[in-house]
């Protein structure tokens, strides 16, 4: 491939540039590899390498923190699943290859998961790695895997699985790059979470020769290639703005609020050990997948208490289980759907299984007073007045009092006036909220550019939201990962967003473009980027509007 440069969707900020390394590849197994074995003696083997994956994914859960391990486990558990024995079991009573068998038992399992979308769809990554790795055990040979040249490398693949990122953490990786992917895969939210430059969903990726040196920009989506990857000092990055001490303010003084987003105990600690303002999102589901039996109101008490104690007087703003038929769990059975995103998820779950949420609700409100410190509970995917209202009341009656609710559903946003009218306060998901307005699937990389957060669609009903919390002097935050982009944290701000949650590493960028404008250059710049018709143009649109304001020639 010559010089040049290629895009993709950028899902981690930051540039890195070092020679391109590939994963080691998989076997790849056929119909015609030879029968060497009777169906029950290979099915031994089969389950044999499936037990090894799954004991080899729980043990690198026990070594990983925050998400990884999370992620680890639900693998570890998926590869230990009895109906994927049976499955393969099947295709070698039918007279397929040992290995084959399995490629084709986890495949029938990947075309069920992508017929669902949603959250179940990216879970097909985790499967085929699973497979990947038992036909490798099989055949003998090492297991796919990144490459440890001893010198700093870019990560490309076609997508990454959990396995693989999760163990990135200290590797010779200085930036990763997928040909498919979205802003919501593992390679996404993990980059974020090691600091990791990530470009995904560029399939020009699969066209650069190993060892051709790459610039990969984590902010613009924009790759380049060879010579013209400028000379960016080896393996650095640009994540390296120096932590500016206190709060978030603007220039004038004004607060904003920048809180972290987090998912166990270990993401908390972390960002708590920073100069994160608080807990913005404290996603409990964490808690719960991969697990085949509830945590207990105990469990998620001690969990909870020790996240507050763990933040002392910053706030903490925890999430009740943002969970459904897209992202199913074991002991809340909600039967099919043909539409999971559009089905029972989130607080809707409650409508059926009122007693998870009760349980819920009473751990948090005793892990408040065990802490002895006020904590903040906001419920996921309510679309009308009513059911915030009457997530409100079950919030109060299980005795906790500053109660919200989170914009993720258009029709809350287009109502956001009668929303603030009965809750504190609200946090808006600009993630599910995009995917719902542009009518695109959040794991679908194809249709990055609907869901970049730049949508003026999209930054309308933030607008509208901002507004009636203004009217209202209610808090209205953003939690999403739009709140992670220094320059459109600037047009939040101008829209009426009060405070900003992310990951802890995008903190210091977004304190520093903050710090440098006014309220009156925020409203500006938000100002431009809704005055275009598409995303690209908003951004570029508000970029001139900033460089105005700090007064950059043109």
């Amino acid at each position: 491939m010559k010089a040049g440069t290629i895009h993709g969707l950028g899902v981690s900020p930051g540039v890195a540039r070092a020679p391109l390394a590939r994963l080691a590849p998989p076997v790849v197994t056929s119909r015609a590899d030879p029968v060497t074995e009777e169906p029950e003696a290979a099915l031994a083997r089969v389950e044999w390498a499936l037990g090894a994956v799954a004991a080899e994914m729980a043990e690198r859960a026990e070594r990983a923190e925050g998400v990884a391990a999370d992620i680890l486990s639900t693998t570890s558990a998926m590869a230990g699943d009895p109906s994927l024995v049976a499955a393969a079991g099947e295709q070698l009573r039918a007279g397929s290859p040992t290995g084959h068998a399995v490629t084709l038992a986890v495949e029938s399992f990947c075309a069920q998961l992508e017929a669902h979308g949603g959250y179940l769809a990216e879970r097909v990554t985790d499967l085929r790695d699973i497979a990947a790795r038992a036909v490798a055990l099989l055949a003998g040979v090492p297991m796919p895997g990144v490459p440890a040249p001893g010198h700093p490398i870019v990560l490309t693949a076609r997508d990454l699985s959990p396995a693989d990122t999760a163990t990135l953490a200290g590797s010779d990786v200085v930036a990763l790059l997928t040909e498919e992917g979205g802003p919501t895969s593992h390679t996404a939210i993990l980059a974020k979470s090691l600091g990791l430059p990530a470009v995904v969903g560029c399939r020009g990726a699969a066209g650069i020769p190993a060892g051709v040196p790459v610039l990969v920009d984590g902010s613009t989506g924009e790759v380049r290639i060879g010579a013209d990857a400028g000379s960016v000092q080896l393996g650095a990055t640009a994540l390296a703005v120096p932590a500016a001490p206190g709060p978030g303010r603007t220039r004038d003084d004004v607060a904003v609020a920048l809180l972290s987003n987090v998912g166990t105990l270990a993401d908390a600690h972390a960002a708590a050990a920073t100069d994160s303002e608080g807990v913005g999102l404290f996603r409990t589901e964490f808690l719960f997948l991969g697990r085949r039996t509830e945590p207990s109101a105990d469990e998620q008490t001690e969990v909870y208490a020790e996240v507050l104690r763990a933040f002392g007087e910053r706030p903490v703003l925890v999430r009740t289980l943002d969970a459904g038929s897209d992202k199913p769990l074991p002991f809340l059975p909600l039967g099919e759907e043909e539409n999971p995103a559009l089905g029972v998820r989130g607080l809707r779950t409650s409508t059926i299984y009122p007693e998870a949420l009760g349980e819920q609700l009473t751990a948090i409100a005793k892990a408040a007073r065990s802490a002895g410190r006020p904590v903040r509970v906001m419920a996921p995917m309510v679309a009308t007045a009513e059911e915030a209202a009457a997530f409100v009341a079950t919030a109060r009656a299980h005795g906790l009092d500053d109660i919200g609710v989170m914009i993720e559903v258009p029709a809350a946003a287009l109502r956001a006036d009668e929303l603030l009218d009965v809750v504190d306060f609200v946090s808006i998901g600009t993630n599910d909220l995009g995917q719902y307005t542009m009518a695109a699937d959040r794991a679908a990389g194809a249709l990055g550019h609907l869901l970049d957060p730049w949508q003026p669609a999209l930054l309308d009903l933030i607008a509208m939201v901002g507004a009636e919390g203004r009217e209202r002097g209610k808090p209205v935050g953003v939690c999403g990962e739009a709140a992670s982009d220094p320059l459109l944290a600037a047009v939040l701000v101008g829209l009426g967003v009060t405070s900003l949650s992310m990951a802890p590493v995008s903190r210091p960028a977004v304190h520093a473009e903050l710090a440098g404008l006014s309220v009156e250059d925020c409203v500006a710049i938000a100002r431009a980027a809704r005055g275009v018709g598409g995303a690209a143009a908003g951004r570029a649109r508000a970029r001139k509007a900033r460089d105005e304001r700090w007064g950059v020639p043109a």
